[in-house]
């Protein structure tokens, strides 16, 4: 009885379970990049090469792609095709649905092109003044459909780029002569009125003000309508970080007074969020680092974030620094692009060659101009206890940090094209006036992909600060090189400015130089090659009146998808400011 009954089950588990099916594409005459087009487009293949198929599954594949095989057809210029799709010898189209065999062995995709059309006439009219056809749409060309399809999108979309937001086609005449084997293409479209733009109207409900959330989007209420600007107002909102989701949807009838509605449906994201990080150096020790934010704090899409950083637990670079920053940014000030940000900061810094206590209040904004570059400017209070070998001092200094971000990589995380360039200028003056100058930073990187998985990164960091004598800057506006973010394979902070006997400071110049190649061994595993080189000097033009060192190594990365996780091995190459091997783990590229 158990034996029957397991027979019984696997009968009917195997059902209809399409064993060994085969599909096999026959196209006269012969055309290899035609074929493959056929076959990637077509249903039965993919049904016939799943194991779970049954034969059923295979029947409705085969009934479904005489459609899908005539538009790749139409698509290549072909308009007097012949399609047969035999299943066991049976012509698919005239079996049921719901009456397939109970396996099927082979599946015939028979197909005949035919002759390949080119245009006779192909036009769109009316055009908005700078409209520009898909290259390929005109007389002599190959008849391709999705030309026809390209062409009145891109009639539509000149229409709409001039305020025309209802643009659409009117008619459309499509003859295809067999006799000549051309297609004539003519399209008429149907502008509309030229329309301005309306109220934006939220559709759900929001913990953001209505009319903070009108302020964010800065959509140009009366002004000519453009699909760009709702792009860009879209683009305000998720930039905001208050809401999880973001659509806007243009009204299907403009109003009575030539404007046209907006509606946004918006999701908004959770209120808090919790973070952690932490990266690892032989030299520099543990450091970790944690955040808490909340989002939408008055009902603005104001953000409140509290950081806490601890670095150099068990290292051999000074003591612990602790970090604890503060700040609070309210987006859409002034205009829809400006973010205001208040900010504070109390620092203390036990570094090799000095300690410093400090606090800093600040107050600025930051301007989008667009996904790429970005601009800022502020005002900074800062006071700093520092003890090092230049004596006891303290500083109260006035600063007007400015800076630029121009970034044009592919992936911000793991790029592999492109490039970034950072600047900031930072002025500063001491309130009793004796101390007045300047601190002025570039970083610089660019990226270049050789075939699929070989990438060359490059790197040039750029420091002076102008004005004041070495013993008239805080130490930490001054320049160290060595350790993670300058030269792997050098002690942190292990190169600066020699004073009298041992002691020792920060340079007012620095450069350093950073190359990279990249190999991706798998889609997870990379190896990486570099060599870094870092300079310091008293002075503050970069390159002059100091010393060199540098470090080369290896390291390997595994790709998280949301950044890889970096381990680098290096060593001094030159310069006397260390020896032996360096390790750092982090997540990130090194740059």
């Amino acid at each position: 009885m158990r034996a029957f009954l397991l027979a019984l089950l696997f009968a009917i588990s195997t059902a209809g379970v399409i064993r060994a099916a085969e599909v096999r594409l026959a196209l006269t005459p012969e055309n290899p990049d035609l074929a493959q087009a056929l076959r990637a487009a077509s249903l039965t293949v993919s049904a016939a090469a799943d194991a779970d198929s049954r034969a059923q599954d295979i029947l409705a594949a085969a009934r479904a792609d005489y459609q899908r095989l005539i538009g790749v057809l139409y698509a290549k210029g072909y308009y007097g095709p012949e399609i047969s799709i035999r299943v066991d010898g049976r012509e698919a189209a005239g079996l049921a649905p719901f009456d397939a065999p109970e396996t099927i062995g082979e599946v015939q995709l028979r197909v005949t092109p035919g002759p390949q059309f080119r245009f006779s006439r192909a036009r769109v009219d009316p055009l908005a003044p700078g409209t520009a056809l898909p290259e390929g749409f005109a007389p002599g060309a190959i008849a391709r459909s999705t030309l026809i399809e390209d062409a009145a999108q891109a009639g539509i979309t000149g229409w709409r780029k001039v305020g025309h937001a209802k643009a659409q086609v009117a008619d459309q005449s499509i003859t295809a002569d067999h006799r000549t084997r051309q297609l004539d293409a003519i399209i008429r479209l149907a502008p509309g009125p030229e329309l301005r733009f309306g109220r934006l109207l939220i559709r759900n409900e929001s913990r953001v003000r209505t009319e903070r959330i009108r302020a964010i989007a800065g959509l140009p209420v009366g002004k000519t309508f453009t699909p760009d600007a709702i792009d860009r107002a879209a683009k305000r909102l998720r930039r905001s970080g208050a809401f999880r989701s973001v659509a806007l949807r243009e009204a299907d009838q403009p109003n009575p007074d030539g404007t046209l509605d907006i509606a946004a449906t918006l999701l908004d994201e959770k209120k808090r969020r919790l973070g952690f990080g932490a990266k690892l150096s032989s030299q520099e020790g543990l450091g970790l680092s944690a955040y808490w934010m909340h989002r939408n704090l008055l009902g603005g899409a104001e953000r409140l974030r509290l950081d806490g950083d601890v670095n150099g637990i068990g290292g051999n670079s000074g003591g612990i620094d602790f970090t604890f920053g503060a700040s609070l940014s309210r987006p859409a000030t002034f205009t829809p692009d400006t973010t205001l940000t208040f900010t504070g900061l109390f620092e203390v810094l036990d570094e090799p060659e000095f300690f410093e206590r400090k606090i800093e209040l600040g107050v600025g904004l930051a301007h989008n101009y667009s996904d790429r570059l970005d601009v800022s400017g502020g005002l900074g209070l800062r006071y700093a206890e520092v003890n090092d070998d230049l004596g006891r001092r303290d500083f109260l200094l006035l600063t007007v940090p400015l800076g630029v971000t121009w970034d044009r990589r592919d992936l911000p995380l793991d790029p592999s094209g492109g490039f970034y360039l950072y600047a900031t200028a930072e002025p500063f003056v001491a309130f009793d006036g004796s101390t007045a100058g300047a601190r002025l930073t570039a970083d610089a990187r660019a990226y270049r992909g050789l075939g699929e998985r070989v990438v060359l990164a490059g790197r040039v960091q750029i420091g002076s600060v102008v004005g004041p004598r070495l013993d008239q800057v805080p130490p930490d506006m001054l320049f160290f090189s060595g350790g993670g973010g300058t030269v792997r394979g050098q002690p942190y902070q292990s190169l600066g400015v020699d004073l009298t006997g041992s002691q020792r400071t920060g340079g007012r110049a620095f450069l350093g130089l950073s190359g990279e190649v990249r190999i991706g061994v798998t889609d997870k595993i990379g190896v990486v090659g570099f060599a870094d080189a870092g300079f310091i000097g008293a002075d503050s033009i970069p390159g002059s009146d100091g010393n060199w060192h540098s470090g080369a190594g290896l390291g390997l990365r595994y790709e998280t998808g949301l950044g890889p996780i970096r381990l680098d091995v290096a060593a001094p190459t030159g310069g006397s400011t260390g020896d032996g091997v360096q390790i750092y783990i982090g997540i990130g590229q090194a740059f």
